[in-house]
């Protein structure tokens, strides 16, 4: 049988590693997937340092027009990235009738209710394993592996720049800033890491899992969203000490009312496995009513990793490519007729609860009028720890862990807090999860 034709848009990183892998590893892959699959032409702007990659067997291009317009080419792997060309490209392949497999979470994440219409309009498919976490199939888990089970909730450390810059600051007492500076020098964060230390990317896959989990469009616009800027190491330091651990984690859970859709860094029990997940390693916990916690660990970024995921989709696709389109799993997981439309919660009505450090005058009285705004806001505290402040004599840091409760309540109760003339400095307050 004829191998499958693939065109490869953008060599990059990802895409020199997945070149690489299938050249490989072909054989394995050929007695996986029934049929040979191999890139055929490739579209990059840097035409000679592609030809450099993939040598002369392979057709190359600046246009990636060309690839997506040869008749030839079964599938069109997306590699560029962001929102502009890369939407109208993948647009554009699946009008062409070819299938499409990406890395590119960002434009699934804001674009994908779209991009999955046109492609059901069309029979055909779009693979998106490398979107989330790099090497680790949570996708297919997902939407394949776990499909008996009703998800309860999902929580992610997904952004390995994130996660190397807090294990260093917790490791060696770095505040936020310094750490950045060496991730930067080492590789590990962008020139410009916004996307990472803002929570951007997480929050792009957690859309993502989010979808798939429960059944719901993909709603990007939704997600509440807060980075790692403002942590400082003390926080860091008094987290160890009450047995926590701070993590980026994207969230999504299944509540009441709608859906929780949120990334922002949490406080972890140090018992719990993702909580010893170091340096720029991703983890993803899903826990689901029949099979209960499940816990996905690896690399989530790096050319054969992420190669790893788009070579999956490419077999996937390969073993599928005659089979009916009504009968290939949905792109979403849920059959799309049968999407729900369950609100995503707004981050004022998120159920969680909270670390909260004040900075307040040593003085007697003090901990009982917080403790009083606590309690008529129907806050009910875990536990409290008072450290001398390193600002004065005077002064404490006062460490409050709560139970929990609604944000709503938590907001108002830290503005009455934040106004006692004790309080010296703006309170800190972090969400914490048990994921028990």
């Amino acid at each position: 049988m004829k191998p499958i034709q693939v065109g490869l848009l953008g060599i990059g990183t990802v895409g020199s590693g997945t070149f690489k892998v299938l050249q490989r590893n072909q054989q394995e892959i050929l007695r996986r997937a029934g049929r040979g699959i191999e890139i055929t032409m490739v579209a990059d702007l840097d035409v000679e340092r592609a030809r450099g990659i993939v040598g002369d067997g392979v057709q190359v291009v600046a246009d990636a027009r060309q690839v997506i317009a040869n008749p030839e080419i079964d599938i069109v792997v997306e590699l560029i990235g962001g929102y502009g060309i890369a939407k109208a490209l993948v647009l554009e392949a699946i009008a062409a009738g070819k299938h499409v497999v990406t890395a590119n979470k960002a434009l699934l994440a804001v674009h994908g209710s779209e991009i999955f219409a046109a492609a059901r309009a069309k029979g055909v498919t779009v693979a998106f394993e490398a979107a989330v976490a790099g090497g680790i199939p949570i996708i297919k888990a997902l939407r394949e592996g776990l499909t008996a089970n009703r998800i309860e909730w999902i929580a992610g450390i997904i952004n390995g720049t994130t996660n190397f810059i807090l294990s260093e600051m917790r490791d060696k007492g770095l505040d936020f800033d310094v750490v950045l500076k060496e991730a930067q020098r080492l590789g590990y964060a962008e020139a410009d890491p916004t996307f990472d230390i803002e929570g951007v990317d997480a929050a792009h896959k957690a859309t993502l899992m989010s979808a798939l989990a429960f059944g719901i469009p993909v709603q990007f616009d939704k997600a509440h969203v807060e980075g790692i800027t403002h942590l400082s190491a003390t926080d860091i330091r008094y987290a160890e000490q009450l047995g926590y651990r701070i993590k980026l984690l994207g969230i999504t859970k299944r509540r009441e009312g709608g859906i929780e859709l949120r990334v922002h860094p949490t406080l972890i029990p140090a018992k719990r496995l993702i909580a010893n997940v170091e340096g720029a390693m991703n983890a993803v916990v899903v826990q689901g009513d029949a099979v209960g916690t499940t816990l996905y660990y690896g690399k989530g970024a790096g050319a054969e990793p992420t190669a790893s995921a788009v070579v999956a989709d490419l077999v996937d696709i390969t073993r599928l490519a005659t089979a009916d389109p009504d009968h290939r799993v949905p792109h979403l997981a849920f059959q799309p007729d049968a999407l729900a439309d369950t609100p995503i919660l707004p981050i004022a009505q998120v159920q969680t609860a909270f670390y909260l450090r004040l900075r307040v005058a040593d003085e007697a009285g003090v901990l009982s009028r917080i403790t009083t705004i606590l309690a008529e806001n129907d806050i009910s505290i875990d536990a409290v720890l008072q450290r001398e402040s390193a600002e004065g004599e005077k002064q404490t840091d006062l460490i409050i862990l709560t139970h929990e409760t609604v944000e709503g309540r938590m907001r108002t109760a830290l503005a009455a807090m934040q106004a006692l003339s004790s309080v010296l400095a703006p309170i800190v307050s972090l969400r914490k999860e048990e994921l028990a």
